[in-house]
């Protein structure tokens, strides 16, 4: 029975991460600050013997002995890594540094949860574990986007010292589903909770640049796959690789909510990018693995999930 910490532990990502883990016989350490998390998201395993949570922010050094650390805490969604770009730094490198200290201490294996928006606003499409990336250093975006690539050189130097740790980077793309934030920024969980309640979906530019969605439980299976398979270090895309426009995601939530919103255009924010889309190669000839649920089937679920935490 492994002995797993998650950082980030009572997020949206996390906490799905917690419910699998669990359901595989494992301990569970779920660590956060509730900056973004919610302690709701977890609470039904409160009294879990084999699970225990720490209100703990990760810029502080933490001791702990697991087997396993999955480092999934920072803010991942624009509204909330913008807000307060300095902690967002801080988080990615303080935090992962911490934690790969502490893996290195107890010999533990580490999965850094990093992101496609180390991509930038790509010029190579779909983007491939092997592309460097098109990022301003220095734009609205970057706190996120340089701060998951430090992190990211910090994870691959400790795996490659005199005495390393085994390591593991995973590239993770735009994931959705139950428990994700209203009012978050992100375009899956501002277009469901518009249609819901009435109003006008958010359009930025004229909606044609393009995302990839991957439901939450496929992203979970991913990232202990990525975990426990040996030898393969990554870093790799979890994703979906079926390609949605913007507003091609609009018309499919006001369809399956059977909303009367209409559709707005406003501009487009500065390097937000025009495509994204994973290949996911690596993924399927390292981990087997590959995404099962449509987005269909994935919107479906979440808009339930959603009407039942906004009473309709």
């Amino acid at each position: 029975m492994k002995r797993i910490a998650i950082t980030g532990g009572a997020g949206f990502i996390g906490s799905h991460l917690t419910d699998r883990l669990l359901e595989k016989g494992c301990e569970v350490l779920a660590i956060d600050n509730l900056y973004t998390g919610d302690k709701r998201n977890i609470e039904r395993h409160l009294n879990n013997p084999r699970f225990d949570f720490i209100r703990h922010d990760i810029i502080d050094p933490i001791k702990l002995e697991v087997e396993h650390v999955y480092h999934l805490a920072c803010p991942a969604s624009p509204t909330h890594y913008q807000s307060n770009p300095v902690k967002t730094i801080k988080t990615n490198v303080l935090g992962t540094l911490n934690m790969l200290g502490l893996c290195k201490r107890v010999g533990a294996r580490f999965l850094l949860a990093s992101t496609s928006e180390v991509y930038g606003d790509p010029l190579v499409h779909p983007q491939v574990e092997s592309y460097w990336g098109n990022v301003n250093p220095v734009g609205p975006r970057s706190c996120y986007d340089e701060g998951k690539r430090v992190a990211e050189s910090l994870t691959i130097n400790y795996a490659n010292q005199k005495n390393p740790i085994e390591t593991r980077i995973v590239r993770i793309f735009n994931t959705y589903g139950p428990r994700m934030m209203f009012n978050d920024g992100r375009v899956v969980s501002n277009f469901i909770l518009q249609a819901l309640q009435g109003d006008p979906l958010t359009v930025y530019g004229d909606g044609s640049q393009t995302r990839s969605f991957c439901y939450v439980d496929d992203l979970v299976a991913g990232l202990i796959a990525a975990m426990e398979q040996d030898n393969f270090a990554g870093p790799v895309n979890l994703g979906n690789p079926s390609e949605f426009t913007v507003l091609e995601l609009a018309r499919k939530v006001i369809e399956l909510t059977n909303s009367s919103s209409k559709i707005i255009y406003k501009p487009l924010p500065q390097d937000d990018p025009t495509r994204r889309c994973p290949d996911i190669t690596l993924a399927k000839n390292h981990l087997n693995w590959t995404p099962k649920v449509s987005l269909e089937e994935g919107l479906k679920k979440t808009i339930d999930d959603f009407k039942k935490r906004i009473g309709k």
